[in-house]
């Protein structure tokens, strides 16, 4: 029970990865407050859960307003932020103005707002943990927004975390690879073997992460075990980022595989 105590906001936490955060933060203990846009579903995962929920979408500065004030009304204080909202529709180079300005206004403009509102309630020993990617470290034919939004929650987890470490605030961001997760489970018809088979050349571990996997790492840098770690992006990708284009696999099997085929 690392988090006894600690009161968290997670956004975006009433499905796929942020429901999978929220719920390893309860599991150590930490009173949770879950903010999304759907009403319905989020006031039956709070009483699912036994937490919080507070209808927020992070475009709204009102609603973030709101949902700070409901977690201090609720439980007396807020010691952790979790930045997991986060928008994944990416028609690369053909993406208009308008899209673009949407995925960054939810992925990474929302974050640094929610963060700076947020930060003068953090007391010494305060947690803000970004949610990025491997998306945002590496090139992607077709994609240019997500991975966009992403590098910048990079950039942006560092300039907060040397902004915030007078204050005793620490802030890091954590680099999913392809984990299991509605947009996964939509690519591989729900089928987690599938997914599993697809993504295990891409990942040394051989398969494809789970939620609770991220959700336990973010667990740990909320906690007095990682008090000494600050502005730093941890990657939990199964060994994703290791890998070249190559995929870990020598010149000589590459050729071997290519006479095979001819």
């Amino acid at each position: 029970m690392m988090l006894t105590g600690k009161v968290a906001i997670v956004t975006g936490s009433t499905q796929g990865l942020g429901l999978d955060i929220a719920r390893q933060l309860l599991d150590e203990g930490a009173r949770v407050m879950l903010a999304g846009r759907s009403a319905e579903t989020g006031q039956a995962l709070a009483a699912e859960l036994g937490c919080g929920f507070c209808v927020c979408d992070v475009e709204r500065d009102d609603e973030i307003d709101a949902c700070i004030a409901a977690t201090l009304a609720c439980y007396g204080r807020l010691d952790i932020l979790v930045n997991n909202a986060c928008l994944y529709a990416d028609q690369g180079l053909a993406s208009d103005r308008a899209q673009w300005l949407k995925t960054l206004n939810v992925n990474l403009v929302s974050a640094a707002i929610f963060t700076q509102k947020v930060a003068v309630h953090l007391p010494d020993g305060g947690v803000v943990i970004n949610v990025g990617s491997t998306g945002g470290k590496f090139g992607a034919a077709g994609r240019a927004l997500y991975p966009a939004s992403k590098a910048g929650i990079l950039q942006l987890t560092k300039n907060l975390a040397v902004s915030l470490a007078p204050a005793g605030v620490r802030v890091l961001s954590v680099s999913p690879a392809w984990t299991w997760s509605p947009s996964v489970a939509e690519f591989s018809g729900n089928d987690l073997e599938l997914a599993d088979q697809v993504g295990a050349p891409f990942h040394p571990l051989g398969r494809i992460g789970r939620g609770h996997e991220v959700g336990t790492v973010i667990a740990f840098l909320c906690s007095a075990g990682a008090s000494w770690m600050t502005g730093v992006d941890v990657p939990v990708d199964g060994g994703f980022s290791i890998l070249g284009p190559d995929r870990g696999v020598s010149p000589r099997i590459w050729f071997e595989q290519q006479r095979e085929q001819q």
